[in-house]
């Protein structure tokens, strides 16, 4: 008889653990889990230090430090032009994944309906389930040719809204697909919203890892009418290669963030507070970073993407995040692998090659749109990925 609850029981170990674990068994190139291999900027990291030295190591005020909760008023007010209160609309939280879990358990009833895109970040549906709800998906389609994005249809979204419906989640830019989401695509959500009256929870953690500049980032809460009814998510670790410092927020209205607040102050109350100060420093003095990681990021990206093109996968070019969806369906078809099975190409992938990927059915509830796809992620020093691009050269000789 299983120990573990229902609630958590259908998502098991999730495959970022189980396709780090076995990189690491087979000391393969591990371009599967989203984490950089080099370090943040030293003067980010020398802030947190002097924040340690200078006493700051008890608890945070539980809605965050007053440094770091000035410098996102400031930030959002760079990005959107809107003003907020820092004291009242922002919540410091421990990475975005807490601010996700303190949204759902703040805001969604046992019975209420969440609205997901798939490809779904798999703690999307954990949350939903955390609090009792029940997710309704909206696909992302593949798009059938490299340069295009993928899409949602209209029509499918509108019928997924129905009387239990409490939430719509998006994450722009989109992990896994690389997709920013249009003007037009999010003010399609936001006339469903209004008129529905329902709340945004936007997930914009690579706001500013974008490649596109025909595609802008836009938060959907600065669509005329969505302020009062979206909860904006973001964080420190992908935008500043800081991931393991956990530094996340919440911008919501007054009434929206006394809802994320509530759990929240159950979850982890405050965040670690010499982080937080770091934080402050990187969103004040750290637009430099953005600029060079970003550029490091192009070539990283034109690197890995070329030469799985070379390889016979069908590259999927990101807009934005720093991934890479491929379809992997000719190169199964030469290694011997059924080509609807993602996970058994990326195991493969691991074990026989060296290189190790994401299987991203995982992340869908029809999982038929994941099972040809692979996700890589390039977020890696230079001879990272040089490393792995010839060690993907074996894949010629099949």
């Amino acid at each position: 008889m299983s120990r573990i609850s229902t609630r958590f029981q259908p998502f098991g170990l999730t495959i970022f653990a189980e396709m780090t674990a076995l990189a690491n068994k087979h000391q393969a190139v591990n371009l599967a889990q989203g984490f950089p291999d080099f370090d943040g900027p030293d003067p980010i990291k020398h802030a947190a230090v002097d924040a340690i030295n200078s006493g700051n190591n008890q608890y945070a005020r539980m809605q965050g430090v007053p440094e770091l909760n000035a410098a996102i008023v400031a930030n959002w007010k760079k990005q959107t032009g809107r003003d907020i209160d820092g004291e009242t609309q922002v919540t410091v939280t421990s990475g975005c994944t807490e601010a996700l879990a303190a949204t759902f358990l703040g805001l969604i009833n046992p019975g209420d309906e969440v609205i997901l895109f798939e490809p779904a970040y798999d703690c999307y549906s954990a949350g939903v389930a955390m609090a009792g709800g029940t997710q309704r998906f909206v696909t992302l389609k593949t798009p059938t040719a490299p340069n295009q994005p993928f899409t949602f249809d209209p029509d499918q979204l509108r019928r997924a809204v129905t009387n239990k419906t409490r939430a719509i989640v998006i994450n722009t830019p989109n992990n896994p697909t690389g997709k920013v989401f249009s003007r037009a695509e999010l003010q399609q959500i936001a006339d469903l919203c209004i008129q529905h009256n329902l709340v945004a929870i936007t997930d914009e953690v690579y706001e500013h890892l974008r490649f596109d500049k025909s595609l802008p980032h836009i938060s959907i809460a600065s669509l005329p009418g969505m302020a009062d009814r979206t909860i904006t998510l973001s964080s420190l670790g992908k935008t500043y290669s800081l991931t393991g410092w956990k530094i996340g927020w919440a911008i919501a209205s007054r009434e929206l963030t006394r809802a994320v607040r509530s759990a929240h102050q159950f979850l982890t109350f405050c965040s670690s507070t010499p982080l937080q100060h770091g934080a402050a420093a990187a969103l004040t003095h750290g637009q430099p970073h953005i600029n060079q990681l970003v550029s490091d990021l192009t070539t990283a990206k034109d690197h890995l993407g070329h030469a799985l093109a070379d390889l016979g996968f069908k590259v999927f070019w990101p807009a934005g995040t720093y991934f890479i969806m491929a379809d992997h369906t000719e190169v199964s078809k030469r290694m011997g692998i059924n080509p609807a099975d993602d996970v058994a190409f990326c195991r493969k992938l691991t074990t026989d090659i060296g290189v190790a990927a994401i299987p991203p059915s995982g992340f869908y509830e029809n999982k038929r749109w994941g099972t040809p796809l692979a996700r890589f992620a390039f977020c890696k020093k230079p001879a990272t990925m040089q490393a792995a691009v010839e060690r993907l050269q074996k894949l010629k000789r099949l």
